[in-house]
């Protein structure tokens, strides 16, 4: 087992085509964990080991490997790119200790980089940045540098820089280091060479070392006293002062590189492996125990693990990826799933390199590995020993915005079908699955077009079922406007047993409050002798009560709902009646309240030259999109909107023509909002056509 301070949990993180995965890689073939490099454009790549990815050449899943480097473990998680799998790099972020943002050279930050930079501020990670494809046309280090300062990190401070630029990009100089290395490419870069900085280079190397030195004074008073000094600084000295501001997030290290090229990877290597943090230099993590929020440190006595993703194989079965927070998990242990409180036994404990597995015989705090035998588990929840009475935080994930009908070809595809929607649901929990009541119809609805496109795809040729598709159509959301109370008595009995329950309800419009796009339960009666377990029923019951709205049923959102009272009868009360009696309450409470229509709406990001932007504006305008901001960059301009999903089927090709070609887009979706009052009767009338 690796020594904590030794291991770097890390992800490799970017906009899409900005050079992720060929720069994974790269990393695999120098670490020796593969001994030929795949590449994107040939199909072939390590972690893109999906049939869709290889066809498509982008990252869809995210895939996880483990290699040594200069004695130390680094478990690597290469997440998508896309917007549409966002999700992706969301549970990834959310159990790593680091990341590696990887930007293009020629691009500069795009859409998606600041889409994920930002997912990794709210886990507060410590980031180093790679600007890659500096041999492109087009490319330049100190634009994306300064783009990198302006839009992501004020910090960014640069420890490398290019000599030349673009076919002439030939070197990089190593700032704290005070060296210039090239790089042999008839062995695959392997070759690197160290020599003095060229003269021509000198006059930067003293720019950027000046200021490497002015900012790391400002963290470190040992430091500042040899700089007074003018004493010559060595690498041991720069090093950890500089390692220090990176994992307490005051300076963001910038690298350069052409991992195509081969050049600067393993100064990335090290890097990763000198500025990043082990689990043990943020070893307090967070947990939620009586519903509030508070740390804990890891302890030996204390097995602890975040399900932070399930992938179903078809060789061994459900996949759960775990990072272990606390203690030591063993093959063969018995944990407590602590959001339903039934008993999981873990039969397997594999490593994982990309589709590949090794298998292991325990696994300890900072630990990233995959179980197998547990079964009732869903993302996000947590695994943990005997007498824990904790759950670490779950994850949020986005909201679907896109929904398709899908039917079996013959009613004996039916079960298959569904059997094999669930699996595809189990795993990723920005999918999700409905039986329509009043229909019959299978509507899965997910974050885009190329989301679903990829899951009919697996369904169909990863699971053999054979099913007919729609078109894809809006995932609209019912609400409420208006507060409404009502009580529900439930009393029965079953098999033979007496349940008793009865439950009132208030539920209220959550229309402007920063709880947006979701549901909010809260308990307003004293708890007095409810067990957990009725407290955990009522909830479930109260929240299940909105998966259906009052006007066509679609799941309902931005509610806040009150249990206002509670009654019991000794030895009757049960979690059934308790979780019938809410959920029906509630759903009798949302048919009496005035209801309407929510529908998604994305941030798009526009880039487009000039000369384009403003009919692209007006064409925005015209599709109810609202304006939030302008940036001018070099050579063109980014264009930043709120518009509704609606209006923007087949909006690329529409861009295309609108900019003969030149002008890109891309989305993530932002919120759910109210419809105006004509959209929703030409929703009404359409689908009540269907």
């Amino acid at each position: 087992m690796a020594n904590r301070e030794n291991i770097r949990n890390i992800g490799i993180m970017a906009h899409i085509d900005a050079g992720k995965t060929t720069t994974t890689e790269r990393i695999l073939f120098y670490s020796g964990r593969i001994h030929r490099m795949g590449e994107v454009h040939d199909g072939n790549a390590t972690m893109d080991w999906m049939d869709q990815e290889q066809d498509r050449g982008i990252t869809i899943t995210s895939a996880v490997t483990s290699f040594s480097w200069k004695k130390r473990q680094i478990n690597i998680i290469d997440t998508p790119g896309h917007v549409d799998f966002t999700a992706e790099v969301e549970r990834s972020l959310r159990v790593l200790d680091g990341a590696v943002g990887v930007f293009c050279g020629v691009g500069g930050v795009e859409p998606q980089s600041e889409t994920v930079w930002a997912q990794s501020e709210r886990y507060n990670i410590p980031k180093i940045a790679y600007v890659n494809k500096l041999d492109r046309m087009g490319a330049d280090f100190e634009r994306t540098l300064e783009d990198i300062r302006e839009r992501l990190s004020p910090g960014a401070l640069a420890i490398q820089f290019p000599i030349g630029k673009e076919a002439d990009f030939k070197a990089i100089v190593d700032v704290v280091r005070g060296v210039a290395y090239y790089f042999d490419q008839e062995e695959y870069g392997s070759n690197m060479v160290e020599k003095e900085i060229p003269e021509e280079a000198q006059d930067e190397y003293n720019m950027y070392r000046e200021l490497l030195l002015d900012v790391l004074s400002e963290h470190d008073d040992s430091l500042m006293e040899k700089i007074l000094e003018e004493r010559e600084l060595t690498a041991n000295e720069i090093v950890p002062v500089l390692r220090k501001a990176t994992i307490s997030l005051k300076v963001t290290p910038v690298l350069c590189g052409s991992s195509f090229k081969n050049m600067g990877v393993r100064l990335l290597m090290d890097a990763i492996g000198d500025l990043l943090p082990s689990p043990v230099d943020k070893p307090d993590f967070q947990i939620i125990k009586d519903g509030k929020l508070s740390t804990l440190a890891p302890a030996d006595n204390v097995p602890l693990a975040l399900i932070y993703k399930i992938q179903i194989d078809k060789h061994v079965g459900k996949l759960l990826y775990a990072r272990v927070y606390s203690g030591t998990i063993k093959k063969g242990d018995t944990l407590t799933n602590q959001d339903t409180g039934k008993k999981e036994r873990v039969m397997r404990i594999l490593q994982m390199h990309s589709n590949k597995t090794k298998d292991l015989n325990e696994i300890s705090y900072g630990d990233i590995a995959t179980f197998v035998g547990p079964k009732d588990v869903k993302t996000g929840q947590t695994l943990a020993g005997r007498g824990v009475k904790f759950e670490l935080p779950k994850m949020n994930f986005p909201e679907a915005v896109i929904s398709m009908v899908v039917e079996p070809e013959t009613k004996g595809d039916y079960d298959k079908l569904m059997d094999s929607l669930k699996r595809l649901e189990d795993e990723d929990p920005t999918f999700f699955v409905k039986e329509d009541k009043n229909s019959g119809q299978i509507v899965i609805s997910g974050m885009g077009e190329l989301h679903l496109e990829v899951l009919v795809y697996r369904l169909k040729n990863e699971f053999g079922v054979n099913a007919n598709v729609g078109t894809p159509q809006v995932a609209y959301r019912e609400t409420i406007l208006d507060s409404v109370e009502f009580e529900e008595e439930f009393d029965r009995e079953l098999k033979g047993k007496k349940h008793y329950a009865k439950v009132k309800v208030q539920i209220s419009p959550l229309l402007d409050s920063e709880e947006k796009s979701k549901n909010v339960y809260e308990m307003a009666v004293t708890k007095g002798d409810l067990s957990p377990e009725f407290l955990r029923a009522i909830k479930e019951g109260a929240l299940g009560g909105c998966a259906a709205g009052p006007i066509f049923s679609w799941a309902v959102r931005n509610v806040k709902i009150e249990v206002v009272n509670v009654e019991t009868k000794e030895g009757e009360s049960s979690e059934l009646a308790f979780s019938i009696a809410t959920s029906t309450a509630v759903s009798r409470a949302l048919s009496e309240a005035r209801a309407t229509f929510l529908e998604p709406i994305v941030k798009a990001v526009v880039l487009s030259p000039e000369e384009y932007v403003g009919d692209i504006i007006a064409d925005l305008n015209g599709k109810r999109g609202k304006v939030l901001d302008i940036k001018h960059m070099e050579a063109r301009q980014q264009v930043v909107c709120e518009v509704p999903v609606s209006e923007l089927f087949g909006y690329t090709t529409r861009l295309r023509n609108l900019s003969k070609g030149r002008a890109s887009m891309s989305m993530e979706f932002l919120k759910y909002d109210l419809v105006p009052e004509k959209i929703k009767e030409a929703i009404i009338e359409k689908t009540r056509g269907y």
